[in-house]
């Protein structure tokens, strides 16, 4: 023992104080485990559906959403001429992480006159952060309140339009309109402003009441301001009757096999038994290659591209309808249903295939069913399709003339014989073809509009409910 520990006090150690300071660390670690997310600082998310600066009776979509402790408030409110007008509020007891509304301003703005406004959104999250008060954000915009909708005047229209047909109008809407169209079940068809000789500031729009929508639906004229207030004329057209086959085709094994089954490129799909080949295809793929057309014939030249009518494949004979409700029969089944959705035209084996009338070529390619398949953009939203062609002498893009070769009739797709498919499409909606060459037809339902020459044939009433017609539809 050395001098200096001679006289040093022996030191004492507490029992269990290692123990104490080790629990003590523990508490503080899982102290902080829990307590320091609370302290969190990310703030809500808030969005407001539409985006606009302008505000009217169409109902605001508010969502809220919270990555942290969850909202413990929320709330929303306009404020006009010096009056506060609550649109939301709500407190939470439990932590909500995500919250949806649908501010109906209809309900919510009596005695609210047009002009300027504030609207503002807060949400408050519970973290114990600024003090624990919590993260607050907060969305507010000036905005302009404009409760009346748009003005429309309809300065031509029809006063017939076939089932499965087109009908053409001419309006006028106020300047605030920002969208103007027809409307029809699922179906709108917009218009286009400038296309009418003389009159700048009227609008066209050609429709279709679609083969598949029922006979007791009308179109309306709609018009739509920034604010989201429409204004609705319910056209007053009279739909004449126009009577579609119904056929029933007897599929074969050597068909399915030969035909059918290579449309499809998953080998395991072909494994089945030769109806799901068969529905597979026929339901599957056909709805597949319809909603590529669709797609294709829904970006139109907001211009005529087209003059006159339009040209029937020269010499030939047509063999399928428009809108022929198909039911196919195997092995003395019924195994599934469909529409033809166009002409078959047939001459001879590897016939020119004409192009029906000027535009410019939209798509080229092999379309499924379809097989090798042209595309032409007439304007305004028509459009016209050829099938199952053997060549193709066009590509996307290419500027066509009426009745120039753009390839040569075949058999490629479904198609158990060599012909032309035809089909002509309206913003998407396969439509009657046999109108458009009709030379007669062009010149009183279509030219004397984009002429500016014709006038409204029927009496236009503001969209109000109408007493079902009893007559049937004829098919």
């Amino acid at each position: 023992m050395s001098a200096l520990e001679i006289g040093r006090p022996k030191r004492r150690l507490v029992p269990g104080l290692g123990f104490v300071v080790i629990l003590l660390v523990i508490l503080l670690a899982v102290g902080g485990y829990f307590v320091i997310p609370r302290f969190e600082w990310h703030k809500p998310q808030i969005k407001i559906t539409p985006d606009s600066d302008t505000i009217g009776l169409s109902p605001l979509e508010i969502s809220v959403t919270e990555q942290g402790t969850g909202l413990k408030s929320f709330a929303a409110t306009l404020t006009s001429g010096g009056t506060e007008y609550p649109l939301v509020s709500e407190e939470y007891d439990q932590p909500v992480m995500e919250k949806k509304f649908t501010v109906a301003l209809s309900a919510k703005l009596t005695g609210l006159k047009e002009g300027p406004a504030v609207l503002r959104a807060a949400a408050r999250d519970r973290s114990l952060w600024s003090l624990f008060r919590g993260n607050e954000s907060v969305v507010q915009k000036n905005v302009t309140i404009d409760i009346t909708p748009p003005t429309l005047e309809l300065m031509a229209d029809d006063r017939y339009v076939n089932f499965g047909g087109v009908g053409m109008i001419v309006y006028k809407p106020s300047a605030d309109a920002i969208s103007t169209g027809v409307k029809i079940g699922s179906y709108f068809f917009p218009g286009y402003k400038g296309q009418i000789k003389d009159h700048p500031d009227h609008y066209v729009a050609f429709f279709a009441h679609p083969y598949n929508v029922g006979e007791t639906d009308k179109a309306s004229l709609v018009a739509t301001d920034k604010a989201g207030n429409t204004r609705e004329m319910r056209l007053g057209y009279e739909l004449k009757n126009f009577k579609y086959k119904k056929s029933t085709l007897a599929i074969s094994e050597e068909y399915i096999q030969g035909k059918v089954a290579p449309l499809l490129h998953d080998v395991g799909a072909r494994q089945g038994s030769a109806k799901d080949i068969f529905v597979k295809v026929n339901k599957d793929l056909r709805k597949e290659n319809e909603d590529k057309i669709k797609s294709i014939t829904e970006k139109a030249t907001p211009r005529v591209l087209w003059h006159g009518a339009f040209s029937q494949l020269t010499n030939s004979k047509v063999e399928a309808n428009f809108a022929d409700a198909r039911t196919y029969v195997y092995k003395d089944e019924e195994i599934d249903r469909a529409y033809h959705l166009g002409y078959d035209l047939s001459v001879t084996k590897h016939y020119p295939a004409e192009a029906a009338n000027s535009g410019v070529v939209a798509f080229v390619g092999d379309l499924g069913i379809y097989g090798n398949t042209v595309i032409i953009d007439h304007g305004l939203g028509l459009f016209t399709l050829y099938s199952h062609l053997s060549s193709i002498d066009v590509k996307a893009g290419d500027q066509i003339k009426q009745k120039q070769v753009i390839g040569k009739t075949g058999q490629t797709g479904l198609a158990a014989g060599d012909h032309l498919h035809f089909g002509v499409y309206l913003h998407g909606v396969a439509i009657l073809p046999v109108e458009w060459w009709d030379q007669k037809w062009i010149n009183d339902n279509i030219q004397p509009k984009l002429d500016g020459t014709s006038e409204v044939a029927a009496v236009q009433k503001e969209s109000k409910p109408t007493s079902k017609s009893t007559r049937k539809r004829r098919r």
